[in-house]
């Protein structure tokens, strides 16, 4: 081994919130951990609408206070629009026990809250520190070359490595374990807009999902900085029916939304949108030999219900324990305990979302008058409790939203024909 090489016990690949839920907990079990980061932060990354489910997974591992001191914007619901209709959801009206409340965050300043948080719990970082290769051996030991910020390599021995690179999906490209995605393709064109419009009160604050037709919809996530993001989720064809470059587009799209325009339309963009393609993504499995993936590494769904934090710190805290258990010896069921679990909450989520595109689920979001038992358990969901199982919305969740909105429809069809 060469002078640079070194031995722990957990390597965790990514500094988000999953590698830092993961690696806080493993550090405070007495594991010697090392995060390695391919970016430099802060860093701009999407997801930034949280769910209440995420902020235990916080306050477990000591994450909490910090991030309260920054002040982000509270979120206490989520509204969606149609037409004339407003659909809210009231995080502290829900079926579940739980948090009711969460923020919207910008994500570069959120991230680098958390790792510098865990950075002083003692966990090391090393940013601009890339994955190029891993090699595990049958006992689950793993040899991984890193390059540094000045492409040296050097290699890590892990008892067991922590995939938490998201977007980067560092283990499913250098082990072959992508699958296609059974959700929709869809893509989105989003950015940052100085909120110079932004009215006073709650309606400047709240977050909303203006929900143009059945395939496509606009998120504002108003921060507590003043900034606002922006974005527009459709079919790929609806995305690239706007001409020009991502700037022009994204401003000829604000037009769609009557709701918004007015408040956008001379709002200055932050920086050129992103734009991003066919997001959802799957794996063949989330977990193997020495290894684990959590969050975006492990399944991606679509943004619409915002669940992609929740996943990753939800998927973080559950490997980290296993792990733990693991390295002292005791037995684990990762299958059980790890995979179905995770795959539990995962398929709860992609029915939502595969109801909100046929159209079933924005039948029951908007019918009116609301059933008010309904809403609350739907808003449970919404706020990422998909593993109450005393929940019919969790548990029958692939046939409850379908046969309730077939019944609206058929309500609607009976009072039409009258």
């Amino acid at each position: 081994m060469g002078t640079s090489d070194m031995k722990v016990d957990v390597l965790v690949i990514g500094a988000g919130p999953s590698g830092c839920v993961a690696s806080a907990y493993l550090h405070q079990q007495g594991l010697n951990v090392k995060v390695v980061e391919k970016t430099t932060f802060p860093r701009f990354v999407i997801g930034e609408s949280l769910l209440p489910r995420c902020m235990e997974h916080f306050e477990e591992v000591g994450l909490l206070e910090a991030l309260k001191a920054a002040n982000f914007e509270i979120k206490r619901g989520a509204r969606f629009l149609r037409d004339d209709i407003v659909c809210n959801f009231d995080f502290s009206d829900k079926h579940s026990e739980g948090w009711d409340w969460t923020w919207q965050v910008p994500r570069a300043e959120f991230d680098t809250i958390l790792a510098k948080e865990v950075e002083k719990m003692g966990v090391t970082i090393s940013f601009e520190h890339e994955v190029v290769a891993v090699d595990i051996a049958d006992n689950g030991t793993s040899t991984t070359t890193i390059h540094d910020a000045d492409g040296n390599p050097y290699q890590v021995e892990a008892k067991f490595i922590v995939d938490s690179s998201g977007y980067g999906r560092v283990l499913p490209r250098l082990l072959n374990l992508d699958k296609p995605s059974s959700i929709p393709e869809h893509s989105s064109i989003f950015g940052h807009v100085k909120d110079v419009n932004r009215p006073e009160g709650e309606e400047g604050t709240l977050i909303t999902f203006d929900v143009l037709d059945k395939e496509t919809w606009f998120w504002v996530i108003p921060f507590s900085n003043g900034d606002t993001s922006l974005g527009f989720v459709g079919k790929n064809e609806f995305i690239d029916s706007f001409e020009g470059d991502t700037s022009e587009r994204l401003k000829t799209m604000f037009k769609q939304s009557d709701y918004y325009y007015e408040r956008f339309k001379d709002a200055p963009l932050l920086f050129e949108p992103k734009s991003i393609r066919n997001y959802s993504k799957a794996v063949t499995k989330f977990y193997g030999n020495g290894f684990v993936l959590t969050g975006n590494s492990a399944e991606f769904l679509d943004p619409v219900f915002s669940s992609g934090v929740t996943f990753a710190t939800e998927s973080a805290l559950k490997s980290a324990k296993l792990i733990s258990k693991q390295l002292k010896g005791e037995p684990v069921d990762w299958e059980e305990d790890y995979a179905n679990y995770i795959k539990s909450g995962v398929d709860v989520f992609a029915t939502y979302v595969k109801e909100w595109y046929t159209g079933n689920l924005q039948t029951l979001f908007f019918h009116r008058p609301e059933n008010p038992e309904v809403k609350r358990q739907i808003c449970a969901v919404l706020a990422g409790y998909v593993w109450d199982k005393t929940n019919p919305f969790v548990t029958k969740h692939n046939r409850i939203v379908k046969t309730l909105a077939h019944l609206i429809n058929m309500e609607n069809e009976k009072s039409a024909s009258v």
